[in-house]
């Protein structure tokens, strides 16, 4: 056992942070690409259902509330003025919405854990404190608890297929064999 007079000033009274897997900083943007690609597919899927179930709307306001919606679940300020105005003047249509996203966007509920899973560790490592977003999710059915974390490059490459599937990026294509 080392003894603590011998270590240097700067590695005393430094906690370490064992809760939460380090991350490379060169793979926080990555991550972060990942992150914005699942809130983009979820952002194309809800305005989708959105615009299905209340054809009426205009396809402004059916985007409106799919934006508002997309971030009051990852606990992100919109870019947009409009929306932050729209989330709050009907707050309530945005949490019948969140409540019913584990249902009607089922198919999601994987990349939905894993984006937040993943934006959390992230956030985390830039020293911001993103849990609620993860419990908000977890009360409203969304998050699967018993989904193993991925790692890193399993997450990206997940997210790429669905972003591929929607339409968002293209496919992949195999490298053809090396010739002989």
């Amino acid at each position: 056992m080392s003894d603590p007079s011998q270590q240097s000033p700067d590695s005393q009274d430094v906690p370490k942070n064992t809760d939460t897997p380090e991350i490379s900083s060169k793979i926080l943007p990555v991550m972060r690409e990942a992150i914005i690609m699942v809130q983009m597919v979820l952002f194309q899927r809800l305005q989708a259902d959105i615009a299905g179930r209340y054809p009426e709307w205009s396809p402004e306001r059916q985007r409106t509330l799919a934006g508002a919606v997309v971030n009051n679940l990852f606990g992100s300020e919109p870019t947009d003025p409009e929306v932050t105005l729209f989330g709050r003047e009907h707050r309530q249509l945005v949490e019948e919405e969140l409540r019913g996203l584990a249902v009607r966007l089922e198919s999601l509920c994987p990349y939905l854990t894993d984006a937040l899973r993943m934006k959390t560790i992230c956030d985390n490592q830039e020293g911001f404190h993103s849990i609620p977003s993860l419990l908000m999710a977890q009360a409203l059915g969304i998050l699967h608890q018993d989904r193993a974390l991925p790692m890193p490059s399993t997450f990206m490459l997940s997210v790429r297929s669905l972003a591929a599937e929607s339409g968002l990026v293209k496919q992949f294509k195999a490298a053809p064999p090396p010739e002989e």
